[in-house]
């Protein structure tokens, strides 16, 4: 049988994957390289990527984040900084204790075992982790300062017990935040969620409102997240009015607008259905008619998602009649599908006129629409729309012929002299709901005594007893997915002693939400071992704020807003002097399976990293997803791109060691030829490339020099410069080839701290360079220039080119216009 080139090929020029790369592994880690702190006077580079949940085993997409945070990590070592690329588990949550109730094994017993495997899978990507400031958040040594955190911000009045109406969960029986809430379903099941009213734990995330808005304009991170940030905060600037009810002495619907300019157009007030007035003042007929839209309403914005505008407006006339503050007319209150009583006041002037969904509402129910507003060109009202811009005041009394923005001001004016109005400012923001009716979570630091405490206010664990630990369970007792919190239903732990008195008392028995843990964690890394704070003020002065931070635009309105909102209590605290906590964001695009679908185990679509590290090697996995698509780009899955990239590193890999003997004893002789130019340009490109996280374009310029450096057949010393900047530039994205061939190239520093080398300025310049030649702005050519060439030297040679000439020729030259590098451009009449 004949045998394969591959298979003819000597052992040495084969790229074997398989024992090159545990071998740098463990030299990696027996070398410790990648410890934070060894570079006390460089500059520092923060590189983190966001807490993984330990499921158990890697899939393709968090090798994509991996491969990102490794890149930059390597390639700022490489460039001098102290480099600090810490890493961990967000161990607490659902999936571990849905596991529990389904398999009945403990989730302390399965956790470790998940991290054990996903670190193992981190480690074989080779991904250039300091694992000495390693964090678990179900580590008592961890969650003790969630506690010391809830506790301070207690005393502070951030955290506080209040009763609401909260989002339900019935499937994983808890409580959901409105960020955890899609369209009417949880976030993690999908299943359908449901109201309840229940008293739970809190934090006043609206107090620091406009400051996470304000932040925003300081950072580095995807347009696309700051919107769905500042969209989610919603801030509205405007007035709030009472519109007095008739026949009720000094009850008022107080409504809140953002055009008081508009308040003589408003000819109905629009409430929410579950608004306190309207049950209170209906007539007794309209009773039961309210109370069942009231109800509609409350299971349609579960199906929508909370704050959705419904697609169909619907009302009903409520019987109870207002009075316009400004006009004196009698109005009705209607209640409608699109006021939420959680936003504002809970009620609205509707000004069909101009505000088009009063403007159906009104069509729809044949209420009166009346414009007030025209147009500040004088132009027609549309007939069949409400006319929403800004524009000058008519028929509005003594506002008449005023703009738009004089008018809110002094109808807001005069509302406040009347007594009858105020400005004020809403926010779509809510307050963050932290109460779970879980086992696997943080417990909550607080105990009710009845004698002590008898409003059931809670009472706060003192510091010195924390951290209070999770009880030990019998998983098929307390996990049952039902009925009460599972740690109410563990007496030896629920039961205890009142820190005031001594008497009987009773522990809080709902737990933290686990987006408490990833709040912060990025900051304990740097001290994680400290049982006195959660962190030093030196460590953190040293490191913070991150400086690139990479994971998924799905948590842009949970994990994303919290940890910037936690920064900003902890920088209130003393902690830290930073109170934005990351400076640059990048958010990388999702990987696709064979199907085309997300990566998902539900939908059996997953790629394993080690599907591809047992075939191909993990140096061939990080090409490909880094070479794929742009980072902030989704990856299409491709075995055959897969395929491609393994024969890349092998031509690196045969080009080196067929280069070996020619090169053997070269020394640089300081002569300039082609290839010398091709590598210090590659050098600046890549450089580039790296600095504006173009990873695919990088990868393709060091595919562009390993080609030159295969053609080449002149200077040997020219070659051996090349291979080893080659070599260099390739390590921070296959480090494991790179550190094997720049042995065999006969080199013995750590390839992973050497300096990143530097380009030669003088063998970058260009001698010449193609410009493109338009006449009237038409492409009619293209020419080279020398690079020293002036613009009057361009004009020339531009006007001299064949193609060009026939252009011009009989053509009075008007301007011509001359983009350095680029192009000449001939105006010509």
């Amino acid at each position: 049988m004949r045998r394969s080139r591959e298979e003819n090929l000597k052992v040495q020029d084969r790229y074997d994957a398989k024992s090159i790369e545990p071998r740098w592994q463990d030299h990696w880690a027996k070398k410790d390289l990648f410890r934070a702190g060894t570079r006390p006077g460089a500059a520092k580079k923060y590189v983190l990527a966001m807490l993984p949940y330990p499921s158990g085993e890697m899939h393709m997409g968090h090798a994509r984040v991996y491969s990102i945070t490794d890149v930059l990590a390597r390639y700022a070592r490489k460039r001098g900084f102290d480099v600090f690329h810490p890493f961990g588990w967000d161990a607490f949550g659902l999936p571990a204790e849905n596991a529990a109730i389904k398999e009945g094994v403990h989730p302390a017993e399965r956790t470790p075992r998940n991290i054990a495997s996903f670190k193992e899978d981190v480690i074989s990507l080779g991904i250039s982790v300091d694992w000495s400031t390693e964090i678990t958040t179900s580590d008592p040594e961890y969650y003790r300062w969630n506690q010391w955190f809830f506790l301070r911000m207690l005393e502070r009045g951030i955290a506080y017990r209040r009763r609401a109406k909260v989002n339900f969960c019935p499937f994983d029986n808890t409580v959901l935040a409105n960020e955890q809430v899609e369209e009417g379903r949880c976030w993690r099941c999908g299943t359908v969620v449901v109201e309840r009213e229940i008293p739970e734990w809190a934090f006043r995330i609206t107090a620091y409102a406009d400051k996470l808005l304000d932040g925003l304009n300081h950072i580095d991170w995807p347009e696309r997240v700051v919107a769905m940030q500042r969209n989610w905060i919603g801030r509205s600037d405007g007035l709030e009015i009472d519109f007095a009810v008739k026949g009720a002495r000094k009850k008022a619907f107080r409504v809140f607008t953002t055009r008081a300019d508009t308040i003589y157009g408003a000819t109905y007030v629009a409430a929410a259905p579950d608004h306190p007035l309207v049950a209170e003042l209906a007539p007794a007929a309209k009773k039961a008619e309210l109370s069942a839209f009231a109800e509609k309403v409350r299971r349609a914005s579960k199906e929508v998602g909370e704050g959705a505008q419904a697609a169909e407006k619907e009302g009903i006339d409520t019987g109870i009649r207002v009075k316009n503050p400004f006009t004196g007319k009698e109005i009705p209150v209607w209640v409608a599908n699109f006021v939420l009583s959680g936003y504002g006041t809970g009620a609205v002037m509707a000004v069909p006129g101009h505000d088009q969904r009063d403007h159906e509402f009104a069509a729809k129910y044949g209420l009166p629409i009346i414009p007030t507003v025209r147009p500040a060109d004088d132009s027609d009202l549309p007939k069949d729309r409400a006319y929403t811009d800004y524009g000058v005041l008519f028929d509005s009394g003594e506002f008449s012929g005023m703009p738009s923005e004089q008018a809110r001001l002094a109808i807001a004016a005069e509302a406040q002299r009347r007594g009858i109005g105020k400005p004020a400012v809403n926010y779509h923001l809510r307050d963050w709901g932290v109460s779970r009716q879980r086992y696997w979570g943080t417990p909550i630091p607080i105990i009710y005594c009845p004698k002590d405490d008898p409003e059931g206010k809670g009472i706060p664990v003192p510091d010195s007893q924390l951290p209070v630990r999770l009880p030990e369970i019998d998983v098929k007792e307390v996990l049952t997915g039902e009925g009460e919190p599972p740690l109410a239903k563990v007496a030896s732990w629920v039961n205890t002693e009142c820190p005031i008195c001594g008497g009987p008392a009773r522990r809080e028995a709902e737990t933290m939400d686990t987006f408490v843990d990833s709040s912060w964690y990025w900051a304990r890394y740097l001290d994680p071992h400290n049982s006195r704070e959660p962190f030093s003020r030196e460590k953190a002065d040293r490191w913070l704020p991150i400086d690139v931070y990479v994971g998924g635009p799905e948590h842009a309105v949970l994990h994303l807003l919290y940890f910037r909102f936690w920064t900003k209590v902890m920088q209130e605290l003393g902690l830290c002097a930073i109170d934005e906590p990351a400076r640059k964001l990048v958010t990388q695009g999702i990987v696709k399976g064979r199907d085309g679908e997300k990566m998902s185990k539900s939908k059996g679509n997953v790629v394993s990293p080690r599907e591809i590290i047992d075939e191909f090697g993990a140096d061939t996995a990080r090409l490909f997803i880094l070479f794929a698509a742009p980072a902030e780009k989704d990856v299409d899955w491709s075995d055959e791109q897969v395929q491609g990239q393994h024969r890349f590193l092998g031509r690196v890999w045969r080009l080196v060691q067929a280069s070996l003997p020619k090169i053997a004893g070269a020394k640089a002789n300081g002569a300039v030829d082609e290839l010398r130019r091709r590598t210090h340009k590659t050098i600046l490109r890549v450089t580039q490339q790296l600095e504006r996280l173009q990873f695919n374009t990088a990868i393709s310029s060091l595919m562009e020099l390993s080609n030159a450096a295969s053609d080449w057949s002149g200077d040997a010393a020219s070659l051996r410069e090349c291979l080893e900047v080659l070599v260099q530039l390739l390590s921070p994205f296959a480090p494991h080839i790179a550190e094997e061939l720049w042995r065999e190239l006969g080199r013995r520093e750590e390839l992973a701290l050497l300096h990143w080398p530097d380009a030669d300025p003088a063998l970058v310049i260009e001698d010449a360079y193609q410009i493109a030649v338009q006449v009237n702005g038409k492409l009619r050519g293209e020419v080279q220039v020398a690079a020293s060439a002036d613009d009057a030297e361009i004009r020339e040679t531009a006007a001299r080119d064949p193609k060009v000439a026939g252009w011009l020729q009989g053509k009075t030259i008007k301007r011509v216009v001359v983009i350095p590098k680029r192009l000449v451009n001939f105006v010509v009449a």
